[in-house]
């Protein structure tokens, strides 16, 4: 089995998300020992934005009359791509950021969102290739949305991941989160303790149906 570890936030040692992530690894790896874990580190190795370079794998261009920047960017698309789809699981830490991910985050679904690899477009419509996955996307929030309806609708985080794995043909999305994290020190250790208890509840439920959440 392979695992494929995600962090996004660039807060190292202080990040939430990454502590939360660390501590599925660790958990998912003394639950499956066989599991060979793979790290990207997107705050540090984050690809760059799509651009007249990195734009070739979307639109069909051939190794000829590449440039040399365009074809070093194309190899990373699908050295990204083919990392991704290799993964049996995959972790993602994920904090909120202005109410959507880090920009490093979307950066690199931005190169394996790859039409022919994790999706197509087929008569009755799009159509995910990337199914069979378990993603579980360890979140970090420093306000409380899941739990106030004023502020359910900000939520373009937790709500992006979850579209656009599914998306990718992905049904087995998990989310072990942390909120309220920036409201006072009592509130931050009390989302860390109510987020590794889901821990536990997500890495118990295999074969549930698409979406657990695991709050």
């Amino acid at each position: 089995m392979k695992l494929l570890h995600i962090d996004s936030s660039p807060l190292a040692g202080n990040s939430v998300s990454r502590q939360l992530s660390a501590s599925v690894v660790e958990q998912w790896q003394a639950a499956n020992p066989s599991t060979v874990v793979e790290y990207l580190d997107l705050a540090v190795d984050a690809p760059s934005h799509l651009d007249q370079d990195s734009l070739g794998f979307r639109l069909g261009l051939g190794a000829e009359g590449l440039t040399d920047a365009q074809r070093r960017e194309n190899a990373l698309s699908e050295r990204l791509v083919s990392q991704f789809l290799a993964a049996d699981v995959v972790v993602v830490g994920a904090p909120m950021y202005n109410f959507g991910v880090p920009s490093q985050l979307k950066a690199w679904i931005d190169r394996v969102a790859q039409a022919g690899r994790t999706f197509t477009y087929t008569a009755q419509g799009p159509q995910g290739l990337a199914g069979g996955k378990t993603v579980i996307v360890a979140s970090s929030r420093g306000g409380m949305y899941s739990t106030n309806p004023a502020l359910a609708a900000l939520d373009h985080q937790e709500s992006y991941l979850k579209a656009v794995f599914g998306f990718f043909g992905i049904t087995d999305v998990r989310i072990v989160r942390a909120e309220g994290v920036a409201m006072g020190e009592a509130a931050k250790q009390q989302a860390l303790d109510a987020a590794q208890a889901q821990i536990e509840v997500a890495l118990d439920t295999a074969q549930e149906p698409q979406y657990v959440d695991a709050a």
